[in-house]
């Protein structure tokens, strides 16, 4: 007796299924749109967290001078 061969398909990421939904539910330019958002989000979190290291480079070069 010969076994039917198993064909191994990968699993989409929880990301693919997320993007795949959107593609469903949003116009072209509404993705775009969220997708431009969600960049200027990120970057607004990347330039607080410089301002807290500069910051705190700043006061440590006050408090170590005699």
């Amino acid at each position: 007796m010969q076994t039917a061969p198993v064909r191994a398909t990968p699993i989409p990421s929880f990301g693919d299924a997320l993007r795949a939904v959107e593609s469903l539910l949003l116009s072209s330019g509404q993705r775009t749109a969220r997708r431009n958002a969600w960049t200027s989000v990120l970057e607004d979190r990347r330039r607080a967290k410089d301002r807290v290291e500069a910051q705190r480079v700043l006061e440590q070069s006050f408090v170590a001078r005699p």
